[in-house]
């Protein structure tokens, strides 16, 4: 007989993982160290008029789907109603089946309104009025939503000219949610596009107060900023590249580089692929001196769709997996980093999934002590976000490197509903590891278990990344 669909043993097929996820994974905090929410939602507490600005305004995983299952733009990022997007999207849940938007879906439903029923286009009515009638209640809110799946902490992404005001009203309030600012300075190494370029060295001018018409100009501002940022608790930085750059030219070269761009003169691949080695050569020292975590965000493909490009800007959806090889690339810029005394603890994020085995590998080649797994490949990110996509990185890591030592779960969301993804990746953690129980491959031990599954959900995280509040 078929078992309910999402009982409360989803994911879970033995007594072993269904203890290890209900007695153990299930009460550990959420470290949601990399997402895109935005801070200023966190400081004025926000709180939503329906239910499709909350779930819709800015997924673009069920935008892609939306798209895929013909539903006209104007009902997805155009002018059609609320009400009018959300039938859209109920429209779609259906087709979304085998896609974890079919599981994430209806656990958000669940999880965060308390609403059972499948949503599809006959139960768009019911489920609209349902979810906005939560809404008006008292504890819907962020900051409700943030305790209610114990949110622990969480690191936003921000450009080094964004103000940290937010973070500051965040830090004022006294909410147990603990906000902190995530330095992502790509924009500054974009030489190659120097309308980009100038437009981010304008807002920093602005930011520091200063004058940015020399390489020495950029660096004394980046390095304000990275003071700015670590005083507000910030202990990661972010990169997202195609690839990993090789070679850094010299400082007289990144100085020439920098001033052409700066007259709007644009920098050659090769030009642009030394000078962000150049770069990130100091942004690894700085991170190094603090004991910071460096996030590389590798192989993605912006904006192919040129013409929607044009239309709807960037982040609307259309990005996709990139095709470059890393493997020679990623351990040339490692070493490179490494012999410079500018390698901090690292995560690597591959989007390819034909390079898992190839990053679990590479990690291992610059690890060094005393912290355990320097080094760390990062959760199955975006469309490895699945279940064969976390089940495939778990067992590479496993296979290959220290699980025990991983990390663990992020959202990389922009939404405050995504936090049953923890649960989502957990369910499918216990699983993973109770099924090697099973089978006789790790001991039957209450101890051992419990304590890699309380270290890969929570521990791990509060250790290496070591944010203000857990020193």
């Amino acid at each position: 007989m078929p078992r309910a669909f999402l009982d409360d043993n989803f994911l879970l097929h033995s007594g072993t993982a269904e203890r290890l996820f209900h007695e153990v994974a299930a009460h550990q905090p959420i470290i949601d160290y990399h997402t895109h929410l935005p801070p200023d939602e966190v400081a004025s507490n926000k709180r939503w008029e329906n239910i499709s600005s909350l779930w819709l305004g800015e997924d673009h995983y069920k935008w892609r789907a939306m798209r895929a299952n013909g539903i006209p733009e104007s009902h997805i990022t155009g002018t059609a109603s609320p009400r009018e997007k959300f039938q859209a999207w109920a429209e779609t849940v259906p087709h979304t089946a085998g896609n974890p938007l079919f599981h994430w879906t209806h656990l958000e439903l669940r999880r965060c309104f308390g609403i059972e029923t499948l949503l599809n286009p006959d139960t768009a009515e019911s489920i609209w009025h349902e979810a906005n009638e939560r809404l008006s209640e008292k504890d819907f809110c962020a900051h409700g939503i943030l305790n209610r799946f114990q949110v622990d902490t969480v690191g936003t992404t921000d450009d080094p000219s964004d103000t940290l005001s937010h973070h500051e009203e965040c830090a004022s309030l006294g909410i147990t949610t603990r906000i902190y600012p995530t330095f992502r300075p790509d924009k500054a190494v974009m030489v190659e596009r120097p309308r980009m370029l100038n437009s981010f060295c304008d807002a920093l001018e602005k930011r520091c107060d200063r004058k940015i018409l020399s390489l020495p100009d950029l660096l004394e501002a980046l390095r304000k900023r990275h003071d700015d940022f670590h005083a507000a608790g910030c202990r990661l930085s972010d990169h997202g590249m195609s690839y990993c750059p090789t070679e850094a030219c010299s400082e007289k070269d990144a100085s020439h580089i920098f001033e052409r761009a700066r007259t709007g003169e644009a920098a050659n691949k090769d030009q642009a692929d030394e000078f962000t080695a150049f770069i990130m050569q100091e942004l690894g020292r700085w991170n190094t001196e603090r004991n910071w975590t460096m996030q590389l965000h590798l192989a993605p493909v912006r904006n192919p769709n040129s013409r929607y490009f044009e239309k709807l800007g960037p982040d609307s959806g259309f990005d996709t997996i990139g095709d470059w090889p890393q493997g020679e690339r990623l351990l040339l810029f490692l070493d490179l980093l490494d012999r410079s005394g500018a390698l901090p603890k690292t995560i690597l994020y591959n989007l390819n999934p034909r390079d898992n085995a190839l990053f679990a590998a590479a990690c291992g080649s610059f690890q060094e002590g005393p912290t355990p797994a320097r080094i760390q490949w990062g959760s199955a990110w975006w469309y490895n976000d699945t279940l064969r996509g976390m089940a495939d990185q778990i067992q590479t890591l496993a296979s290959v490197g220290l699980l025990s030592r991983f990390v663990g779960m992020l959202t990389d969301s922009r939404s405050f509903l995504s936090y049953p993804r923890h649960e989502y990746f957990r369910r499918l953690l216990c699983n993973l590891i109770a099924t090697d129980v099973e089978n006789g491959e790790l001991p039957d031990d209450r101890n051992f278990l419990d304590s890699l599954i309380r270290n890969i959900c929570y521990e791990n995280a509060k250790a290496y990344l070591a944010f203000p509040h857990h020193a």
